[in-house]
């Protein structure tokens, strides 16, 4: 088809999801005209499975995002309806804000927010092809003929369904699962996106022509039931926070404390696992019907009864899909198991005797990308200006999708405007470690973000995401000069309160040696300084306001910060030290044309891994597999003969100029 409409705009996007409203804001919030490509207008910010934003490790993740300038944090605020401070007993490095959103009200306000927002425009079509201008070169070897080879790809924009061409200096894949996407449960199969929506079937055929391998993953979701037929007092009520923490650095916490809906808990039984057990030759799990590869730590209720046959029951988490419908999302029982065998099984859930069930749980199955193929900037190595992020990249989640979306966004802007593009180090941000692990690492399921993967974590914590990634929104301009202002202030306060209460001496007055017995502290035999009484484990700085008479009135915020960096002071400084040893061996670049093969002694699988992946440094090159501390060593030493001799030629070219210049 051919309608001969054309348009050129600076960014395309492709796709509405979280990665795709991230990116398409970045750009256009930079200033760069932007057009934002959706399957179904009605699609943007969808939640296809489940309603919640944040949890372990994916919380600060979203709190990154909204520290570089994104919307996905601003948005959950408005829109939750539950929210809650997950591994409160455990230490802050792991401490995960997750919040519960009204689906329905996510969506409509991301929407109002992409409409809003100066150089963006929202187009329903589907994008068919990627458009690629080759530009060659003539090579001339001695005794031969001279040859063309291509020498660069460049992205000129895309085709839709229609024919219509959007030309463009930056294209941006967010796909998610919507590429020849095929939803399943028992013998049903149908091949549209999530909740039913159009599939997206003609654009991997154009990747591939482009030579860009492809992946086939899947994932799935439970089933969605009625309200009314739950018979809550036989479950668990799980209620949100006393006290709301926002996931926004700027939004107002006064603001949003709120009456909060509630979330239950029911768990699965011997029953439950029996039904299951019988109908796994109904699987399309376990019959070969689904080819992809799905997540190993979000399993379906069939992976679970059978890889963890000696539990005899699982969690189930009963949550509403919103304020305005009678849904639930049944968390924790996704499946693919025929509609019979699905009523079966969730009926014999306590509570769920009677259920009525609204949306059938399924699989879905899509295409992806191999995101070995990126850059750490998340731009193909071998088609420039074409940008991806999110599921379209062999992730999983909306918030890694955003972080991703975001990345995207900002490097295909500055690729624009011939500005350095950002690229986050593991030692600096969870997107860092994220990114990395897409781009290093082979993954054969879909990437799950979790507070294990990252060697720092510590100085990585969702409290401190603005003090570690502001200043870097800043200077990106995604951030205002208001709230980098703001963030200075709060570091001024925070380090001169430290160096406070670093200095307040506390005595052994009766009324210290009283309230050390309430908090059930051991008394002082002579004085100590308040930063010394912080790290005891049963105190903390917000305890002893009772003893600290000349305390400034601070944010909580701030109080927080202080306290942390005290408690923690000798973990902190031990992995700031591991950090900034990381850190060398990042800032040690590789340069792009290094010839693998001409580095003597490398092992071959080394060669054959780095010629692959094309690492931009020695710590990214460090951590693919197949590398060993041996053939980083000779490559360091290779590179340090390869600059020298460049800057020989270099001198050399100069002086001969100069010599030229003097003889005319």
């Amino acid at each position: 088809m051919n309608t001969g409409y054309e348009e050129t705009c600076q960014v395309v996007v492709v796709g509405a999801g979280h990665a795709g409203c991230e990116a398409a804001l970045a750009c256009a919030r930079l200033g760069l005209e932007t057009i934002l490509f959706t399957v179904s207008v009605d699609s943007i910010a969808l939640m296809p499975c489940n309603p919640n934003i944040g949890g372990t490790s994916k919380g600060h993740l979203v709190r990154e995002v909204d520290a570089l300038g994104g919307e996905m944090g601003k948005n959950i605020d408005r829109t939750f309806i539950q929210s809650k401070m997950l591994n409160l007993s455990k230490g802050p490095a792991v401490h995960s804000l997750r919040a519960q959103a009204d689906k329905a009200e996510y969506s409509r306000s991301m929407r109002k927010v992409l409409e809003n927002t100066d150089h963006l425009s929202i187009v329903q079509a589907e994008v068919t092809e990627i458009l690629v201008r080759d530009e060659w070169k003539e090579t001339l070897e001695e005794g031969k003929n001279t040859e063309k080879v291509l020498a660069k790809r460049q992205v000129t924009g895309v085709r839709t369904y229609s024919g219509a061409c959007y030309h463009a200096k930056a294209v941006i894949l967010c796909t998610g699962t919507y590429l020849r996407a095929r939803c399943i449960y028992g013998d049903v199969s149908t091949h549209t996106g999530p909740n039913g929506l159009q599939a997206a079937n003609y654009l991997t055929d154009s990747l591939k022509d482009l030579g860009i391998e492809m992946l086939r993953f899947k994932t799935g979701t439970p089933a969605r039931i009625d309200r009314r037929s739950i018979d809550f007092s036989k479950m668990e009520e799980q209620l949100g926070d006393d006290r709301i923490v926002p996931f926004s650095f700027t939004t107002d916490p006064e603001k949003i404390q709120k009456e909060q809906a509630s979330c239950w808990l029911t768990y699965t039984n011997e029953k439950t696992h029996e039904i299951i057990r019988k109908n796994l030759d109904r699987s399309p799990l376990y019959s070969g019907i689904i080819e992809g590869t799905g997540p190993r730590y979000c399993p379906s209720i069939e992976d679970k009864v059978v890889k963890f046959a000696d539990k005899s029951r699982h969690q189930v988490f009963i949550e509403p899909e919103g304020l305005h419908t009678n849904e639930m999302y049944v968390g924790g029982m996704s499946s693919s198991l025929p509609e019979d065998v699905q009523h079966a099984m969730y009926s014999s859930v306590a509570g769920l005797e009677h259920v009525k069930i609204v949306r059938n749980a399924y699989a879905i199955e899509y295409d992806c990308i191999d995101p070995r193929q990126l850059r750490p900037t998340l731009e193909f190595k071998e088609i420039q200006g074409l940008f991806s992020g999110g599921q379209f990249n062999g992730s999983s989640g909306y918030e890694e999708a955003a972080a991703q979306g975001l990345i995207a966004g900002i490097n295909a802007t500055r690729e624009i405007l011939g500005k350095e593009q950002l690229i986050l180090d593991r030692s600096q941000a969870y997107i860092g470690v994220l990114i990395d692990d897409l781009v290093t690492k082979e993954n054969r399921e879909p990437y799950r973000m979790m507070t294990s993967r990252a060697e720092y974590r510590l100085l990585l914590r969702q409290d401190n995401a603005d003090l570690r990634l502001t200043k870097i929104g800043y200077e990106m301009g995604l951030i205002s000069k208001e709230r980098y202002e703001y963030l200075l202030e709060k570091e001024r306060l925070i380090e001169e309160e430290m160096k406070r209460i670093q200095k307040v001496h506390v005595g052994t007055s009766p009324e210290v040696q009283q309230f050390l017995e309430r908090q059930e502290s051991t008394p002082l035999t002579s004085g100590i300084t308040l930063s010394e009484l912080i790290r005891r484990p049963e105190l903390n700085y917000d305890i002893l306001e009772e003893v600290d008479p000349g305390r400034p009135k601070l944010s909580q915020e701030v109080r927080d910060q202080v306290n942390i960096n005290i408690k923690y002071d000798g973990y902190i400084k031990r992995q700031k030290k591991q950090a900034e040893q990381f850190q060398k061996m990042e800032a040690k670049r590789i340069p792009e044309e290094l010839d693998y093969d001409a580095v003597g002694s490398l092992r071959t699988e080394a060669r054959q891994k780095l010629k692959m992946y094309r690492p931009s440094s020695i710590g990214q090159a460090s951590r693919i597999s197949g590398v060993s501390p041996a053939d980083i060593s000779v490559l360091l030493i290779y590179l340090e003969s390869w600059r020298r001799n460049r800057n020989r030629k270099e001198e050399k070219s100069i002086l001969l100029e100069e010599e030229s210049k003097q003889s005319e």
